[in-house]
């Protein structure tokens, strides 16, 4: 059993399609809290393959990506765009001996995008 929506005066006088869109809206417009969902795939310090969701959010000085890992959880720099806090958690996780890892975008806000999207691979730097 579902619970029904519950929208306001004014947006049951738009149209359905319209009204559809709009519960979309707040998560784009979300000061801070989770924004975009990415997956990310590679090999464990175990050399165990692995997929894990790490999780966008916005806070008040940037972005922040952070993925739980069995017992622990990792999280990057703040940084100025989402693509710069993903790549600071890959290189935080290639530090504890991940290797292999690939990104890829797949909730923005309740929308699934992985389909469409790209991965991209984040190679191993050479020591």
């Amino acid at each position: 059993m579902t619970c029904p929506t519950i929208i306001s005066p004014v947006q049951a006088q738009l149209p359905r399609h319209w009204r559809d869109s709009l519960s979309t809206l707040p998560l784009s417009f979300k000061k801070e809290g989770v924004i975009e969902r990415h997956q990310l795939e590679g090999i464990d310090p175990s050399d165990r393959s692995f997929s894990r969701s790490i999780l966008v959010s916005r806070t008040a000085q940037g972005y922040s990506a952070k993925v739980m890992y069995e017992a622990f959880t990792v999280e990057g720099q703040t940084a100025s765009t989402v693509a710069a806090a993903v790549k600071s958690l890959v290189d935080k996780l290639r530090e504890l001996g991940f290797r292999r890892m690939r990104t890829r975008l797949n909730f923005r806000g309740r929308r699934y995008l992985a389909e469409k999207e790209t991965w991209i691979e984040h190679p191993d730097t050479s020591q």
